[in-house]
Protein backbone atom coordinates (compact mmCIF):
# COMPACT_ATOMS: atom_id res chain seq x y z
CA UNK A 1 0.00 0.00 0.00
CA UNK A 2 2.83 2.41 0.75
CA UNK A 3 4.34 1.45 -2.60
CA UNK A 4 1.19 2.68 -4.32
CA UNK A 5 1.76 6.21 -3.04
CA UNK A 6 5.44 6.04 -3.95
CA UNK A 7 4.80 5.32 -7.62
CA UNK A 8 2.07 7.85 -8.20
CA UNK A 9 2.82 8.39 -11.86
CA UNK A 10 2.58 4.73 -12.69
CA UNK A 11 -0.55 4.37 -10.60
CA UNK A 12 -2.17 7.19 -12.53
CA UNK A 13 -1.52 5.36 -15.79
CA UNK A 14 -2.47 1.93 -14.56
CA UNK A 15 -4.90 0.61 -12.02
CA UNK A 16 -2.99 0.98 -8.75
CA UNK A 17 -2.00 -2.06 -6.73
CA UNK A 18 -4.26 -4.44 -8.59
CA UNK A 19 -7.34 -2.25 -8.10
CA UNK A 20 -9.66 -1.49 -11.00
CA UNK A 21 -9.73 2.19 -10.06
CA UNK A 22 -6.87 4.67 -10.02
CA UNK A 23 -5.51 5.52 -6.58
CA UNK A 24 -4.25 8.98 -7.60
CA UNK A 25 -5.79 11.91 -9.45
CA UNK A 26 -4.58 13.53 -12.66
CA UNK A 27 -2.08 15.57 -10.65
CA UNK A 28 -0.60 12.53 -8.93
CA UNK A 29 -2.27 13.26 -5.59
CA UNK A 30 -3.54 10.25 -3.60
CA UNK A 31 -7.28 9.63 -3.67
CA UNK A 32 -9.17 8.85 -0.47
CA UNK A 33 -12.67 7.41 -0.89
CA UNK A 34 -15.20 8.11 1.85
CA UNK A 35 -18.64 6.51 2.06
CA UNK A 36 -21.07 8.14 4.49
CA UNK A 37 -24.61 7.31 5.50
CA UNK A 38 -26.62 10.54 5.69
CA UNK A 39 -30.13 11.74 6.49
CA UNK A 40 -30.09 14.03 3.46
CA UNK A 41 -28.04 13.30 0.35
CA UNK A 42 -29.06 16.10 -2.05
CA UNK A 43 -26.48 18.57 -0.71
CA UNK A 44 -23.23 16.80 -1.69
CA UNK A 45 -20.32 16.95 0.72
CA UNK A 46 -18.05 16.99 -2.34
CA UNK A 47 -19.04 20.63 -2.96
CA UNK A 48 -18.36 21.98 0.54
CA UNK A 49 -15.56 24.11 1.90
CA UNK A 50 -15.19 21.43 4.57
CA UNK A 51 -14.01 18.98 1.92
CA UNK A 52 -11.59 21.51 0.46
CA UNK A 53 -10.11 22.07 3.92
CA UNK A 54 -9.70 18.32 4.45
CA UNK A 55 -8.02 17.97 1.08
CA UNK A 56 -5.61 20.76 1.93
CA UNK A 57 -4.74 19.06 5.21
CA UNK A 58 -3.99 15.71 3.56
CA UNK A 59 -2.66 17.04 0.24
CA UNK A 60 -4.97 14.54 -1.39
CA UNK A 61 -8.21 14.29 -3.35
CA UNK A 62 -11.31 13.12 -1.48
CA UNK A 63 -14.09 11.35 -3.34
CA UNK A 64 -17.36 11.12 -1.44
CA UNK A 65 -20.09 8.56 -1.87
CA UNK A 66 -23.29 9.23 0.04
CA UNK A 67 -26.05 6.77 0.83
CA UNK A 68 -29.39 7.31 2.51
CA UNK A 69 -30.41 5.44 5.62
CA UNK A 70 -32.97 3.33 3.77
CA UNK A 71 -30.63 2.51 0.91
CA UNK A 72 -27.82 1.50 3.25
CA UNK A 73 -30.16 -0.73 5.19
CA UNK A 74 -30.83 -2.61 1.97
CA UNK A 75 -27.21 -2.69 0.76
CA UNK A 76 -25.20 -3.23 3.92
CA UNK A 77 -25.30 -7.01 4.31
CA UNK A 78 -24.56 -7.70 0.66
CA UNK A 79 -21.65 -5.26 0.56
CA UNK A 80 -20.05 -6.72 3.68
CA UNK A 81 -20.47 -10.27 2.42
CA UNK A 82 -18.81 -9.22 -0.85
CA UNK A 83 -15.95 -7.51 0.97
CA UNK A 84 -16.86 -4.09 -0.42
CA UNK A 85 -15.56 -1.77 2.29
CA UNK A 86 -14.68 1.91 1.66
CA UNK A 87 -11.34 3.51 2.51
CA UNK A 88 -13.11 5.46 5.25
CA UNK A 89 -16.62 4.62 6.37
CA UNK A 90 -18.76 7.05 8.35
CA UNK A 91 -21.82 5.83 10.24
CA UNK A 92 -21.93 2.57 8.32
CA UNK A 93 -20.86 -0.23 10.64
CA UNK A 94 -21.23 -1.32 14.25
CA UNK A 95 -18.72 -2.87 16.59
CA UNK A 96 -20.57 -6.14 16.05
CA UNK A 97 -19.72 -5.83 12.35
CA UNK A 98 -16.12 -5.04 13.24
CA UNK A 99 -15.83 -8.25 15.23
CA UNK A 100 -17.55 -10.40 12.60
CA UNK A 101 -15.58 -8.95 9.65
CA UNK A 102 -12.39 -8.15 11.54
CA UNK A 103 -10.06 -8.40 8.52
CA UNK A 104 -11.84 -5.44 6.89
CA UNK A 105 -11.43 -3.13 9.89
CA UNK A 106 -8.00 -1.61 10.44
CA UNK A 107 -6.63 -1.73 13.98
CA UNK A 108 -6.36 2.01 14.62
CA UNK A 109 -4.50 1.71 17.90
CA UNK A 110 -1.01 1.41 16.31
CA UNK A 111 -1.89 4.33 14.04
CA UNK A 112 -2.71 6.82 16.80
CA UNK A 113 0.72 8.45 16.60
CA UNK A 114 -0.25 9.48 13.06
CA UNK A 115 -3.49 10.99 14.39
CA UNK A 116 -2.55 13.17 17.39
CA UNK A 117 -5.98 14.79 17.45
CA UNK A 118 -7.63 11.38 17.78
CA UNK A 119 -5.12 10.38 20.44
CA UNK A 120 -5.91 13.52 22.42
CA UNK A 121 -9.64 12.83 22.07
CA UNK A 122 -9.41 9.29 23.42
CA UNK A 123 -7.25 10.45 26.32
CA UNK A 124 -9.83 13.11 27.17
CA UNK A 125 -12.75 10.66 26.85
CA UNK A 126 -11.56 7.24 28.06
CA UNK A 127 -15.13 5.94 28.06
CA UNK A 128 -15.30 6.57 24.33
CA UNK A 129 -12.14 4.52 23.84
CA UNK A 130 -13.66 1.62 25.76
CA UNK A 131 -16.65 1.87 23.47
CA UNK A 132 -14.61 1.00 20.37
CA UNK A 133 -11.93 -1.28 21.80
CA UNK A 134 -12.18 -4.97 21.05
CA UNK A 135 -9.55 -6.73 23.13
CA UNK A 136 -6.43 -4.74 22.33
CA UNK A 137 -7.76 -3.51 18.98
CA UNK A 138 -9.42 -0.16 18.30
CA UNK A 139 -11.62 -1.27 15.44
CA UNK A 140 -13.52 1.99 14.94
CA UNK A 141 -13.56 5.59 16.14
CA UNK A 142 -16.51 7.20 17.88
CA UNK A 143 -17.28 10.88 17.52
CA UNK A 144 -18.07 13.39 20.24
CA UNK A 145 -20.87 15.89 19.70
CA UNK A 146 -19.88 17.81 22.82
CA UNK A 147 -21.36 18.69 26.18
CA UNK A 148 -24.53 20.05 24.62
CA UNK A 149 -25.53 16.49 23.71
CA UNK A 150 -24.61 14.79 26.98
CA UNK A 151 -28.29 14.20 27.63
CA UNK A 152 -30.82 11.46 28.11
CA UNK A 153 -32.22 10.34 24.79
CA UNK A 154 -35.77 10.27 26.19
CA UNK A 155 -37.72 12.96 28.03
CA UNK A 156 -41.33 13.07 29.19
CA UNK A 157 -43.16 16.28 28.30
CA UNK A 158 -46.33 17.86 29.63
CA UNK A 159 -48.34 20.81 28.34
CA UNK A 160 -47.72 23.47 30.99
CA UNK A 161 -50.10 25.87 29.27
CA UNK A 162 -52.90 23.38 29.81
CA UNK A 163 -51.91 22.85 33.43
CA UNK A 164 -51.96 26.57 34.09
CA UNK A 165 -55.31 27.07 32.38
CA UNK A 166 -56.88 24.31 34.50
CA UNK A 167 -55.15 25.43 37.70
CA UNK A 168 -53.27 22.15 38.06
CA UNK A 169 -49.83 21.50 39.49
CA UNK A 170 -47.09 19.53 37.77
CA UNK A 171 -47.70 15.88 38.80
CA UNK A 172 -45.08 14.04 40.83
CA UNK A 173 -46.59 10.51 40.97
CA UNK A 174 -48.38 8.16 38.61
CA UNK A 175 -51.72 8.78 40.36
CA UNK A 176 -51.29 12.54 40.13
CA UNK A 177 -50.46 12.22 36.44
CA UNK A 178 -53.61 10.17 35.85
CA UNK A 179 -55.70 12.85 37.56
CA UNK A 180 -54.13 15.48 35.30
CA UNK A 181 -54.73 13.36 32.20
CA UNK A 182 -58.39 12.96 33.11
CA UNK A 183 -58.68 16.74 33.37
CA UNK A 184 -56.98 17.13 30.00
CA UNK A 185 -59.57 14.75 28.51
CA UNK A 186 -62.68 16.33 30.01
CA UNK A 187 -62.02 20.06 30.49
CA UNK A 188 -61.12 21.32 26.98
CA UNK A 189 -57.70 22.71 27.91
CA UNK A 190 -56.90 23.78 24.32
CA UNK A 191 -60.06 25.90 24.35
CA UNK A 192 -61.39 25.05 20.90
CA UNK A 193 -64.68 23.64 22.14
CA UNK A 194 -63.91 20.16 20.79
CA UNK A 195 -63.18 16.93 22.63
CA UNK A 196 -60.05 16.45 20.53
CA UNK A 197 -57.39 16.42 23.24
CA UNK A 198 -55.13 13.39 23.49
CA UNK A 199 -54.16 13.27 27.18
CA UNK A 200 -51.11 10.99 26.74
CA UNK A 201 -49.66 10.27 23.32
CA UNK A 202 -47.26 7.38 22.82
CA UNK A 203 -45.60 6.00 19.73
CA UNK A 204 -46.55 2.62 18.37
CA UNK A 205 -44.86 -0.45 19.81
CA UNK A 206 -44.18 -1.75 23.30
CA UNK A 207 -40.42 -2.34 23.13
CA UNK A 208 -37.41 -0.98 24.98
CA UNK A 209 -36.23 1.86 22.81
CA UNK A 210 -36.08 5.59 22.33
CA UNK A 211 -39.10 7.58 23.46
CA UNK A 212 -40.80 4.57 24.99
CA UNK A 213 -43.21 4.78 27.94
CA UNK A 214 -41.27 1.83 29.36
CA UNK A 215 -38.89 4.47 30.74
CA UNK A 216 -41.49 4.71 33.52
CA UNK A 217 -39.74 1.67 35.03
CA UNK A 218 -37.25 4.23 36.34
CA UNK A 219 -40.02 5.41 38.69
CA UNK A 220 -39.23 2.31 40.76
CA UNK A 221 -35.47 2.51 40.35
CA UNK A 222 -35.15 0.04 37.45
CA UNK A 223 -32.76 1.90 35.17
CA UNK A 224 -33.04 2.10 31.40
CA UNK A 225 -30.54 3.21 28.77
CA UNK A 226 -32.61 3.19 25.61
CA UNK A 227 -30.05 4.43 23.10
CA UNK A 228 -26.85 3.11 21.59
CA UNK A 229 -27.89 -0.44 20.77
CA UNK A 230 -26.64 -1.94 24.02
CA UNK A 231 -27.99 -4.50 26.47
CA UNK A 232 -30.72 -2.19 27.80
CA UNK A 233 -32.47 -2.06 24.43
CA UNK A 234 -32.38 -5.85 24.38
CA UNK A 235 -34.13 -5.99 27.75
CA UNK A 236 -31.34 -6.28 30.34
CA UNK A 237 -30.28 -4.16 33.31
CA UNK A 238 -28.19 -4.56 36.44
CA UNK A 239 -29.29 -4.65 40.06
CA UNK A 240 -26.24 -4.01 42.25
CA UNK A 241 -23.97 -6.05 40.01
CA UNK A 242 -26.46 -8.78 39.08
CA UNK A 243 -27.80 -8.87 35.53
CA UNK A 244 -31.58 -9.10 35.30
CA UNK A 245 -34.25 -8.80 32.63
CA UNK A 246 -36.92 -6.13 32.31
CA UNK A 247 -39.17 -8.86 30.96
CA UNK A 248 -39.43 -10.48 34.39
CA UNK A 249 -39.32 -7.36 36.58
CA UNK A 250 -42.20 -6.22 38.77
CA UNK A 251 -41.51 -2.71 37.45
CA UNK A 252 -42.53 -3.82 33.96
CA UNK A 253 -45.70 -5.40 35.30
CA UNK A 254 -46.53 -2.14 37.09
CA UNK A 255 -45.99 -0.07 33.95
CA UNK A 256 -48.19 -2.45 31.94
CA UNK A 257 -50.95 -2.13 34.54
CA UNK A 258 -50.64 1.64 34.52
CA UNK A 259 -50.75 1.95 30.74
CA UNK A 260 -53.77 -0.36 30.59
CA UNK A 261 -55.62 1.80 33.12
CA UNK A 262 -54.86 4.90 31.05
CA UNK A 263 -55.94 3.20 27.84
CA UNK A 264 -59.09 1.84 29.47
CA UNK A 265 -60.05 5.37 30.54
CA UNK A 266 -59.48 6.82 27.08
CA UNK A 267 -56.33 8.67 28.09
CA UNK A 268 -54.12 6.96 25.46
CA UNK A 269 -55.17 6.55 21.80
CA UNK A 270 -56.86 3.21 21.27
CA UNK A 271 -54.99 2.68 18.02
CA UNK A 272 -51.50 3.43 19.38
CA UNK A 273 -50.19 0.00 18.35
CA UNK A 274 -51.13 0.36 14.69
CA UNK A 275 -50.58 4.05 13.92
CA UNK A 276 -47.71 5.17 11.74
CA UNK A 277 -45.38 8.07 12.50
CA UNK A 278 -47.32 10.53 10.38
CA UNK A 279 -50.47 9.96 12.42
CA UNK A 280 -48.50 10.46 15.63
CA UNK A 281 -46.96 13.69 14.34
CA UNK A 282 -50.39 14.97 13.33
CA UNK A 283 -51.36 14.71 16.99
CA UNK A 284 -48.17 16.26 18.43
CA UNK A 285 -47.08 18.96 16.00
CA UNK A 286 -50.75 19.27 14.99
CA UNK A 287 -51.49 22.26 12.75
CA UNK A 288 -48.97 24.43 14.58
CA UNK A 289 -51.79 26.45 16.13
CA UNK A 290 -53.86 24.27 18.44
CA UNK A 291 -52.14 21.78 20.72
CA UNK A 292 -53.75 18.34 20.83
CA UNK A 293 -51.34 16.35 23.03
CA UNK A 294 -51.03 16.68 26.80
CA UNK A 295 -48.11 14.33 27.59
CA UNK A 296 -45.63 12.46 25.39
CA UNK A 297 -42.10 11.06 25.27
CA UNK A 298 -39.45 12.51 22.95
CA UNK A 299 -36.09 14.25 22.41
CA UNK A 300 -36.80 17.95 23.07
CA UNK A 301 -40.03 19.89 23.43
CA UNK A 302 -39.46 21.69 20.12
CA UNK A 303 -38.52 18.60 18.12
CA UNK A 304 -41.56 16.84 19.56
CA UNK A 305 -44.15 19.59 19.12
CA UNK A 306 -42.62 21.98 16.60
CA UNK A 307 -41.42 25.53 17.03
CA UNK A 308 -44.94 26.96 17.12
CA UNK A 309 -46.19 24.79 20.00
CA UNK A 310 -42.97 23.72 21.72
CA UNK A 311 -42.94 26.54 24.25
CA UNK A 312 -46.21 25.24 25.72
CA UNK A 313 -44.39 22.14 27.02
CA UNK A 314 -41.95 21.44 29.83
CA UNK A 315 -40.08 18.31 30.83
CA UNK A 316 -41.65 16.32 33.63
CA UNK A 317 -39.21 15.52 36.42
CA UNK A 318 -39.14 11.71 36.78
CA UNK A 319 -42.30 10.53 38.49
CA UNK A 320 -42.59 8.29 41.53
CA UNK A 321 -44.79 5.25 41.18
CA UNK A 322 -46.41 6.38 44.40
CA UNK A 323 -45.69 8.88 47.16
CA UNK A 324 -44.20 6.21 49.46
CA UNK A 325 -41.16 5.72 47.20
CA UNK A 326 -38.18 7.75 48.46
CA UNK A 327 -36.63 10.30 46.13
CA UNK A 328 -33.34 8.39 46.25
CA UNK A 329 -34.93 5.40 44.49
CA UNK A 330 -36.27 7.31 41.48
CA UNK A 331 -33.89 7.19 38.49
CA UNK A 332 -34.01 8.14 34.79
CA UNK A 333 -32.86 6.87 31.42
CA UNK A 334 -29.04 6.98 31.47
CA UNK A 335 -28.25 7.13 27.75
CA UNK A 336 -26.13 10.29 27.87
CA UNK A 337 -22.89 8.59 26.76
CA UNK A 338 -24.44 7.19 23.59
CA UNK A 339 -26.09 10.56 22.87
CA UNK A 340 -22.87 12.51 23.29
CA UNK A 341 -20.54 10.15 21.45
CA UNK A 342 -22.69 10.24 18.30
CA UNK A 343 -22.09 6.52 17.99
CA UNK A 344 -25.40 4.70 18.31
CA UNK A 345 -24.01 1.55 16.79
CA UNK A 346 -21.81 3.12 14.11
CA UNK A 347 -18.68 5.24 13.83
CA UNK A 348 -15.61 5.84 11.66
CA UNK A 349 -13.90 2.80 10.15
CA UNK A 350 -10.82 2.27 7.95
CA UNK A 351 -10.32 -0.50 5.43
CA UNK A 352 -6.82 -1.98 5.99
CA UNK A 353 -6.71 -2.96 2.33
CA UNK A 354 -7.20 0.60 1.08
CA UNK A 355 -4.47 2.33 -0.85
CA UNK A 356 -2.97 5.60 0.39
CA UNK A 357 -3.06 4.76 4.08
CA UNK A 358 -0.87 7.74 4.99
CA UNK A 359 -3.33 10.11 3.33
CA UNK A 360 -6.22 8.38 5.09
CA UNK A 361 -4.73 9.08 8.51
CA UNK A 362 -4.06 12.69 7.59
CA UNK A 363 -7.73 13.04 6.64
CA UNK A 364 -8.90 11.52 9.92
CA UNK A 365 -6.51 13.60 12.00
CA UNK A 366 -7.86 16.73 10.28
CA UNK A 367 -11.45 15.60 10.90
CA UNK A 368 -10.73 15.46 14.65
CA UNK A 369 -9.11 18.91 14.79
CA UNK A 370 -11.14 21.54 16.60
CA UNK A 371 -12.05 23.68 13.60
CA UNK A 372 -12.86 20.87 11.17
CA UNK A 373 -14.81 18.97 13.81
CA UNK A 374 -17.05 22.02 14.10
CA UNK A 375 -17.26 22.32 10.31
CA UNK A 376 -18.02 18.62 9.87
CA UNK A 377 -20.85 18.64 12.37
CA UNK A 378 -22.37 22.09 11.90
CA UNK A 379 -21.30 23.37 8.47
CA UNK A 380 -18.34 24.75 6.59
CA UNK A 381 -16.33 27.68 7.92
CA UNK A 382 -16.85 30.51 6.98
CA UNK A 383 -19.79 29.67 4.67
CA UNK A 384 -22.17 28.43 7.38
CA UNK A 385 -20.26 28.90 10.64
CA UNK A 386 -18.02 31.79 11.70
CA UNK A 387 -14.87 31.30 13.75
CA UNK A 388 -15.15 33.98 16.44
CA UNK A 389 -11.83 33.14 18.09
CA UNK A 390 -11.16 31.87 21.62
CA UNK A 391 -12.88 28.52 20.80
CA UNK A 392 -16.23 30.15 20.00
CA UNK A 393 -18.16 29.52 16.78
CA UNK A 394 -21.45 31.00 15.59
CA UNK A 395 -23.87 29.20 13.28
CA UNK A 396 -25.62 31.35 10.67
CA UNK A 397 -29.21 30.44 11.52
CA UNK A 398 -30.68 31.56 8.20
CA UNK A 399 -28.25 29.45 6.17
CA UNK A 400 -28.02 26.47 8.50
CA UNK A 401 -31.69 25.98 9.29
CA UNK A 402 -33.26 26.98 5.99
CA UNK A 403 -34.57 23.46 5.36
CA UNK A 404 -34.39 21.58 8.67
CA UNK A 405 -34.26 22.43 12.39
CA UNK A 406 -30.67 21.18 12.41
CA UNK A 407 -27.76 21.18 9.95
CA UNK A 408 -28.24 17.75 8.38
CA UNK A 409 -28.64 19.23 4.89
CA UNK A 410 -25.37 21.14 4.74
CA UNK A 411 -23.16 19.14 7.14
CA UNK A 412 -22.58 15.61 8.36
CA UNK A 413 -24.31 16.24 11.70
CA UNK A 414 -24.21 13.12 13.90
CA UNK A 415 -22.76 11.08 11.03
CA UNK A 416 -19.48 13.04 11.24
CA UNK A 417 -16.06 11.94 12.37
CA UNK A 418 -14.81 14.46 14.90
CA UNK A 419 -14.61 15.82 18.43
CA UNK A 420 -16.42 18.89 19.75
CA UNK A 421 -14.19 19.70 22.71
CA UNK A 422 -15.49 20.79 26.08
CA UNK A 423 -13.90 24.23 25.72
CA UNK A 424 -15.72 24.90 22.43
CA UNK A 425 -18.72 27.23 22.61
CA UNK A 426 -21.31 26.93 19.87
CA UNK A 427 -23.66 29.87 19.38
CA UNK A 428 -27.03 29.14 17.72
CA UNK A 429 -26.83 25.35 18.04
CA UNK A 430 -30.58 25.24 18.56
CA UNK A 431 -30.74 21.44 18.68
CA UNK A 432 -28.27 21.22 21.58
CA UNK A 433 -29.72 24.27 23.30
CA UNK A 434 -33.22 22.82 23.19
CA UNK A 435 -32.36 19.28 24.26
CA UNK A 436 -30.05 20.55 27.03
CA UNK A 437 -32.89 22.70 28.33
CA UNK A 438 -35.23 19.71 28.14
CA UNK A 439 -32.69 17.61 30.04
CA UNK A 440 -32.38 19.80 33.13
CA UNK A 441 -35.45 18.37 34.85
CA UNK A 442 -34.17 14.77 34.74
CA UNK A 443 -30.55 15.34 35.75
CA UNK A 444 -31.09 15.02 39.49
CA UNK A 445 -32.65 11.58 39.06
CA UNK A 446 -30.13 10.54 36.42
CA UNK A 447 -27.24 11.56 38.65
CA UNK A 448 -28.48 8.92 41.10
CA UNK A 449 -27.75 6.22 38.52
CA UNK A 450 -24.62 4.19 39.14
CA UNK A 451 -23.37 3.70 35.58
CA UNK A 452 -21.75 0.38 36.49
CA UNK A 453 -24.07 -1.05 39.14
CA UNK A 454 -27.46 -0.12 37.63
CA UNK A 455 -26.92 -0.94 33.97
CA UNK A 456 -24.63 -2.72 31.53
CA UNK A 457 -22.38 0.00 30.07
CA UNK A 458 -22.60 0.47 26.32
CA UNK A 459 -18.96 -0.51 25.91
CA UNK A 460 -19.75 -4.08 27.03
CA UNK A 461 -20.12 -6.09 23.84
CA UNK A 462 -20.41 -9.79 22.98
CA UNK A 463 -18.17 -11.61 20.51
CA UNK A 464 -19.67 -13.04 17.33
CA UNK A 465 -20.70 -16.36 18.87
CA UNK A 466 -22.38 -14.77 21.88
CA UNK A 467 -23.95 -12.06 19.70
CA UNK A 468 -25.56 -14.70 17.50
CA UNK A 469 -26.89 -16.58 20.53
CA UNK A 470 -28.24 -13.38 22.07
CA UNK A 471 -29.89 -12.31 18.84
CA UNK A 472 -31.57 -15.64 18.21
CA UNK A 473 -32.84 -15.87 21.77
CA UNK A 474 -33.92 -12.23 21.85
CA UNK A 475 -36.05 -12.78 18.76
CA UNK A 476 -37.88 -15.64 20.43
CA UNK A 477 -38.22 -13.77 23.73
CA UNK A 478 -39.45 -10.57 22.11
CA UNK A 479 -41.92 -12.32 19.83
CA UNK A 480 -43.58 -13.92 22.83
CA UNK A 481 -43.25 -11.17 25.43
CA UNK A 482 -44.12 -8.23 23.18
CA UNK A 483 -47.33 -9.92 22.10
CA UNK A 484 -48.26 -10.52 25.74
CA UNK A 485 -47.41 -6.96 26.76
CA UNK A 486 -49.47 -5.48 23.93
CA UNK A 487 -52.40 -7.71 24.83
CA UNK A 488 -52.23 -6.76 28.51
CA UNK A 489 -52.06 -3.03 27.75
CA UNK A 490 -55.12 -3.37 25.55
CA UNK A 491 -57.21 -5.87 27.49
CA UNK A 492 -55.74 -6.06 31.01
CA UNK A 493 -55.16 -9.22 33.01
CA UNK A 494 -51.43 -8.91 33.69
CA UNK A 495 -51.78 -9.59 37.44
CA UNK A 496 -53.83 -12.72 36.86
CA UNK A 497 -51.57 -14.07 34.12
CA UNK A 498 -48.17 -12.87 35.34
CA UNK A 499 -47.08 -16.11 37.00
CA UNK A 500 -47.88 -18.21 33.96
CA UNK A 501 -46.13 -15.62 31.79
CA UNK A 502 -43.01 -15.86 33.96
CA UNK A 503 -43.06 -19.62 33.67
CA UNK A 504 -43.29 -19.39 29.88
CA UNK A 505 -40.71 -16.61 29.38
CA UNK A 506 -38.24 -18.49 31.57
CA UNK A 507 -38.54 -21.72 29.59
CA UNK A 508 -35.16 -22.85 28.26
CA UNK A 509 -36.53 -22.89 24.72
CA UNK A 510 -36.77 -19.08 24.72
CA UNK A 511 -33.26 -18.66 26.08
CA UNK A 512 -33.78 -15.84 28.56
CA UNK A 513 -31.69 -17.46 31.28
CA UNK A 514 -28.99 -18.26 28.74
CA UNK A 515 -28.89 -14.61 27.67
CA UNK A 516 -28.70 -13.40 31.26
CA UNK A 517 -25.76 -15.72 31.83
CA UNK A 518 -24.00 -14.36 28.74
CA UNK A 519 -24.51 -10.75 29.80
CA UNK A 520 -23.41 -11.57 33.35
CA UNK A 521 -20.22 -13.14 32.00
CA UNK A 522 -19.55 -10.07 29.86
CA UNK A 523 -20.45 -7.66 32.65
CA UNK A 524 -18.08 -9.40 35.05
CA UNK A 525 -15.32 -9.34 32.42
CA UNK A 526 -15.64 -5.66 31.49
CA UNK A 527 -16.93 -4.06 34.69
CA UNK A 528 -16.86 -6.08 37.89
Amino acid sequence: MAACAAVATMAAMLAGCGSEESTVDENGKPIVNILVRRNVTDHPMQDTQYTKDLEEACDCTIKWQEVSDNAWGQQKSAKMAAGEFPDIGLSLFSMTDAVKYSTYFEDLKPQLDKMPNVQEFLEAQPGAEKYVTDGNKIAMLPSDRGQGYEVSGTHMFINKTWLDKLGLSVPTTWDELQTVLEAFKDQDPNGNGKADEIPMNIRSGVGFGLWSPMTLMNSEGVVTSFMGGGASEQGYYVDNGTVKSYYTSDALKDVINYLHDLLDKGLIPKDFLTRDDSQYTAQTVSDGKTALTGVSFGWSNYSEFGNALGDQYVTLPPLKKDASIPDSQVKWDASQDACRWAFSGSGLSVNPNAANQEAIYKVINAMYSEKLSVAGFFGSIPDIVSDDGNHQYTIDKEKAYAEYPDTRAIALQDRFGGWIRDDVTMVNDTNADQVTASDQAVRGARDRVDMEKDLIPIYVRPDTEDANTLQNNNTAISNYASSQIAQWIQKGGVDKEWDSYLQKVNEPSLGLESNIQIWQKLYDKYVA
